[in-house]
Parts: structure tokens; C-alpha cells; sequence
């Protein structure tokens, strides 16, 4: 019988979930209190669930070998093009759609791309899991903190669009720069070998999937909530699997682990918060913090419990005119570790179910590094 290995990360979300049932159990959360957070919880439960079988039936049918194979045709043979259309790709679509279907959909194509091309392909799952995060500043729909934050900054998409064109550019470049920096510039004056166009072994399947990706992007464009429109592309491609190749259907294509660190996280938050938190961080801050502070204190919280109930914890304590500094620090800092941002914990679970090893002492210095220099230039120009 094959046995449940667990990771790490695996415990501290059981532990997390633990810890979240105890406050319950005692009374530091009142229930009432608990129905309100997961009323907010479930709907991105229900996301991340789908979309992660999703991108998993995805990979399987091939598609990311087909886009891959598409990108490396483009780059002509020179990592420096490569490099920036992986960029322009990897911010346009956090931008335009949003940071976890980022590092759903384009992890996958991204890792895909490195092992077609022969080389290692860390430099571009981390160019993935960077600009998930750091390009996620510039439309409401960009970040599920954005989504959050709607009511209370009260601006259309285009006004808020133009209020945050400037940090998002700012946070990108310094991202590039980056990741140039820690991870490309070995492979500056190679070349690669353009490859052939890639041809699945199922094109109906691949095609089939390959729409429901498209419908999920434009549900998404249109406004459909992202815990409606995951879910029916998911079915989607179940369907289609469960006629092409149902071998492919297995219970392990559900996410468990992270919808338990989620869960046990938001109910930890609403604890925490309730023995002193949020007095802390009106301390902390002060009666007038400047943008840099607010920024710095939302990215320190969102890398020590996690970008969603970090940005719920911090927005308590500042006021209005704050938010959008907020938004700069728990969208552009959390990269540090890999629960900072549901975003990263996506990403982690696709490097994984690739094989893609992952040195977490390099990636907490290197991150930590490129963190403080996005979070510098989009606050500098806020």
C-alpha cells in the first residue's frame, strides 16, 4: 500500500489547521467571528482546488510543451530575447488576469521550456514565481489582496490602473534586473537550438484543453468570479479525460496540503489578532506611517503568516490613504518564503509535480534580496 509522504511544508499546514481548530475549541475565535472568515476563505478554497487539477490535467495533455516549444521558436536562439519575452509574458498575464493563474498555468510553461531547451529550468520557474507577485499591482483583478482592498479604496479599474502604473513598472524592472542578476546572466552568451513545433500525442485532448485554459481567461476577463469560472473549466477537462484517458483521473490531483495551510492560516490570523495584533501594528506604525513604513510592515507580515490575512491584519490599523502602500507590500514582498503568498505555494506545487528541485536557502536569500530592491523602486515612485 503506498504511504502518505509528508513534507515540511506538509506539517506546517497541518499544524497551522491544528492550531486554527484549538483557538476555536477555546474560544479565542468566537464561531460567529469564524462563519465570517470563512465566508471570505471558501470561495478561494474552491479556487485553488480547481484550478490547481486543472493546471495539472493541463500539463498532462501537453499543452505547456506546445507553448513552450512556441516561446523558444520566438527567442530565435538567443537567451538575452528569451529572457525578455519570458518577462513581458510571465507580467502581462499576472497584470491582465491574476497572480495565481500565474504561477498555475505559466509555471508549467515556463519549466517546460527550460528542460526542451536542454538547460536547467530554475531560471525560468523562478522568473514565474517572482513576477507572479511583484507584477501583480496594477488592476484589481491582479491580486486577490487588489480584490480585497476594492471597497475601501473605492476606485474604478482604470483609475486605479493609473494610480499604480508606475510602482508596477518600477517592481517589474527591479524584478528583471534581478533575476537577470541571480539566475540568467550564466546563459547570456549562449545560444540554444530553436526546436521543432511540438506535437502532442492527443491532439483532441490537447485542444480541449488548451480552450478551457482560453474560457478560464476569458470568464476571468469578464468578470466571473474566480471560484465560479476555475470550477467549470475544471469539469471541463475532467470530461475530457475521463473519455480520452481516464487513467489520468486519480484523488491525488486534489490539492489537500495548501487548502489546509490556507484554511489554518486565516483561523490562526483571527486569533492572533484578537490577543494584541492589531494594537501591535497600530503601535508599530503610529498615528500618521509613511508609505515606505505601511509598505514595509505589510511585506514583513505577509512573509511571516501570508499576503492575504496579512493584508486583512494590516488594514485595520492604517488609514485610507494608506491602502495602496499597503497593496505594495504584501503584493511585492512576500517572495521571501514560500507561504508568504498563495501564489508561491502554487508555484511550489507545480515545481514539485515537475521534479523541479528546490534550494530554499538559495531562494530565501536571493528573493529576500530582490524583495527590498522592487519594494524600493515602487514605493520611490508611488
Amino acid at each position: 500500500m503506498h504511504r502518505l509522504r509528508l513534507e515540511p511544508l506538509d506539517w506546517v499546514g497541518l499544524g497551522l489547521f491544528a492550531a486554527g481548530l484549538l483557538a476555536l475549541a477555546f474560544r479565542l475565535v468566537p464561531l460567529h467571528d469564524a462563519e465570517g472568515t470563512m465566508h471570505r476563505v471558501v470561495p478561494l478554497l474552491i479556487f485553488l482546488g480547481t484550478v490547481i487539477v486543472l493546471a495539472e490535467l493541463t500539463a498532462q495533455a501537453q499543452v505547456f510543451d506546445v507553448v513552450a516549444s512556441w516561446l523558444a521558436r520566438l527567442g530565435r536562439g538567443r537567451y538575452p530575447v528569451l529572457f525578455a519575452l519570458c518577462v513581458g509574458f510571465a507580467t502581462l498575464v499576472t497584470a491582465v488576469l491574476n497572480l495565481d493563474t500565474t504561477a498555475v498555468l505559466l509555471t508549467p510553461v515556463m519549466i517546460a521550456l527550460g528542460t526542451r531547451l536542454g538547460v536547467r529550468p530554475l531560471p525560468f520557474a523562478m522568473t514565474t514565481v517572482w513576477l507572479a507577485n511583484t507584477a501583480s499591482l496594477l488592476l484589481p483583478v491582479s491580486n486577490l489582496t487588489n480584490l480585497l482592498a476594492a471597497d475601501r479604496v473605492g476606485l474604478s479599474p482604470v483609475a486605479f490602473a493609473v494610480r499604480m502604473a508606475l510602482p508596477e513598472l518600477a517592481s517589474v524592472l527591479a524584478t528583471a534586473l534581478c533575476l537577470w542578476v541571480f539566475y540568467w546572466r550564466r546563459v547570456a552568451g549562449q545560444n540554444y537550438e530553436v526546436p521543432d513545433p511540438h506535437r502532442p500525442p492527443d491532439r483532441r485532448l490537447t485542444g480541449v484543453c488548451a480552450a478551457a485554459c482560453v474560457l478560464f481567461v476569458l470568464l476571468v476577463l469578464v468578470g466571473v468570479p474566480l471560484e465560479v469560472g476555475a470550477p467549470v473549466c475544471a469539469v471541463v477537462v475532467l470530461v475530457a479525460f475521463a473519455v480520452r484517458d481516464r487513467s489520468a483521473l486519480r484523488w491525488s490531483l486534489i490539492p489537500w496540503r495548501l487548502l489546509v495551510l490556507v484554511t489554518g492560516l486565516f483561523l490562526v490570523m483571527d486569533a492572533i489578532g484578537r490577543l494584541g495584533l492589531s494594537d501591535l501594528l497600530r503601535t508599530v506604525l503610529g498615528d500618521d506611517p509613511s508609505d515606505g513604513r505601511v509598505a514595509a510592515v505589510g511585506a514583513v507580515m505577509a512573509n511571516l503568516v501570508n499576503n492575504l490575512p496579512a493584508y486583512v491584519a494590516v488594514e485595520a490599523a492604517v488609514p485610507h490613504d494608506a491602502l495602496l502602500a499597503l497593496l505594495i507590500g504584501v503584493n511585492v514582498g512576500p517572495i521571501v518564503v514560500p507561504w508568504a503568498s498563495v501564489a508561491t505555494l502554487l508555484w511550489y506545487e507545480r515545481c514539485r509535480a515537475a521534479g523541479v528541485p528546490i534550494s530554499w536557502v538559495r531562494f530565501v536569500l536571493t528573493s529576500a534580496v530582490t524583495a527590498a530592491v522592487a519594494l524600493l523602486a515602487a514605493v520611490l515612485v508611488r
